[in-house]
This record gives C-alpha cells, sequence and structure tokens, in this order.
C-alpha cells in the first residue's frame, strides 16, 4: 500500500510539474503572436502617414519655366510620350531621365514633333520658339535630371586648330570631313552641320540622337566641345574653299573620282593630237 501511494503522489506531482510548464509555452507563444501583430500594425501605421510626405519629396512642384513646358507638353507631345513623359509602346520613348539637352536638339532642330514614323527623325523647320523650346526642356529636366546644355557663351576661350584634330578623330567618321554629312546603315544618316547652332551641337554630344554616340564630359570636356564647336562654326562653314571647287566637300574619294576622269580625258585627246600629227 505505501508503494502504491508513493507511486500515486509521484505521479500527481509530474502531472503538477508539467501543467505548469505547458501553461507558460502557450503563453509565450501567445504574447508573441501579439508583439508579432503589434509591430506589423505599427509598421503599416508609420508607411501611412509618412508615405505621402516622400511622394510629395519626391515630386516637388515645377518651377514657373518648366510649368509653361508642361503645359506646352500637355498640348504637343502627349499623344506620343504619354502623361508625365512616361513614353507609349510604339508611338514614343520615355522622356524621364534624357535631361534638357536632349529636348534642345530634338526640338530647337525641327526634328520633334515627328511628322510621322521613319527610320531617322528629319530636320525640319522648327514647331516652337527658342523661349518654349528652354520651356520645354526646364520641364523634362525636372521630371528626371539628365544632362543640360550650360549658359553663357559656348565658345569662350575655344582653340581652333585644336577644334580640327578632335573633330577629325571623333567627327568625320559619320558627318564627313566637310561637315557634309554621310550615309550610314538601315536608312539612317550622318546630317549636315550646317544649318546647327551652337547649343545644338553641344546637346547633340550630351544627348547622342539617332545614331550618334555621346561624348560625355568625361570622353569630351567641356573645354574641348568649345573647341570642336569653334571649329566647325569657324572653319567649316566659314570657309570659303581658297583652293577652288570643293566638289561638295566630300572626302578623297570624290576628288579621285574627279582627278581620273579629268585626266584620262585629258590622256586621251594627248594621243589623239600625237597620233594627228604623225
Amino acid at each position: 500500500m505505501t508503494s502504491d501511494n508513493d507511486r500515486r503522489r509521484g505521479l500527481l506531482a509530474r502531472l503538477r510539474g508539467e501543467r505548469p510548464a505547458a501553461r507558460s509555452r502557450g503563453r509565450r507563444r501567445l504574447g508573441a503572436a501579439v508583439r508579432l501583430i503589434a509591430a506589423l500594425m505599427l509598421a503599416g501605421g508609420a508607411y501611412t502617414v509618412f508615405a505621402p510626405g516622400v511622394q510629395a519629396q519626391e515630386n516637388p512642384p515645377l518651377t514657373g519655366a518648366a510649368a509653361e513646358g508642361k503645359a506646352l507638353f500637355d498640348v504637343s507631345c502627349v499623344t506620343c510620350h504619354g502623361r508625365n513623359a512616361q513614353g507609349i509602346e510604339g508611338r514614343g520613348p520615355s522622356l524621364v531621365g534624357v535631361g534638357a539637352a536632349s529636348v534642345e536638339f530634338q526640338v530647337g532642330s525641327g526634328r520633334m514633333p515627328m511628322a510621322r514614323q521613319e527610320a531617322q527623325a528629319m530636320r525640319k523647320p522648327a514647331v516652337f520658339t527658342d523661349e518654349e523650346t528652354r520651356q520645354l526642356a526646364q520641364y523634362v529636366q525636372q521630371l528626371g535630371g539628365g544632362p543640360e546644355v550650360p549658359g553663357g557663351d559656348l565658345r569662350e576661350g575655344a582653340n581652333v586648330s585644336t577644334g580640327g584634330e578632335l573633330f577629325r578623330i571623333n567627327c568625320s567618321q559619320c558627318h564627313a570631313f566637310g561637315g557634309g554629312g554621310g550615309a550610314l546603315s538601315s536608312g539612317k544618316y550622318a546630317p549636315s552641320l550646317s544649318p546647327a547652332t551652337d547649343r545644338q551641337i553641344y546637346a547633340a554630344m550630351l544627348s547622342g540622337p539617332q545614331n550618334m554616340p555621346v561624348f560625355g564630359d568625361n570622353q569630351i570636356t567641356p573645354q574641348q566641345k568649345a573647341d570642336i564647336i569653334t571649329y566647325i562654326q569657324e572653319a567649316l562653314k566659314a570657309d570659303q574653299d581658297p583652293g577652288g571647287f570643293n566638289l561638295g566637300r566630300y572626302g578623297p574619294s570624290t576628288e579621285g573620282l574627279a582627278i581620273f576622269l579629268v585626266g584620262i580625258v585629258a590622256l586621251v585627246f594627248a594621243s589623239l593630237w600625237i597620233a594627228g600629227k604623225s
């Protein structure tokens, strides 16, 4: 009897000892779940409170010029480039991050708005004035930043000789040695530089339109850009070809063909004259 009672007491003692432990584990799990739910609710509430403020900081109010540019954009550009210049597939790319330089080149040279979809946007009379072009450029600039043409004299302190060397190394392969342009692949071409202004040339180097590579300040410094612009405007455009007929400035191939034809004709007539005398 004593041993049976001892067994019962031991069993009861073990049962009493296990129940509090089980209850303790359950309470800990319940407490952890409550704390997790409270933390999630706190995080959600904090996001709800602070998210509008973050969005407001990411989309600051537009300046006066950019606001005017947005009004022009919503009338003339939104059809292809979409609201907030996000782009529309099959019509026009996103303009977020392209910068003011791209807008100054494309709009200032009349390439945009495009008359129709084709291999390359052609230069034509500009639709917008210089002031309206600057306003559109400022609007796109404030949307996402990007390269921007500096103000002031873009030829200040330039060296024509250095500009000629840089032009022959970096530009003549496509635009030809005389700046007359040339054909490229897939129906594209390098345009003539004759009608380009200082700002358009600078903007083209920064933005790399069409097949043109981008020449950022790490590739060609602002001073070197000034040298190239000065060479184009003062040497290529102002040069009156003191050597004679320029043959369109298409390079040595045209000159070689002209010399060959003239030389062959001269040799034929010389041969006939000699034969007649003999």
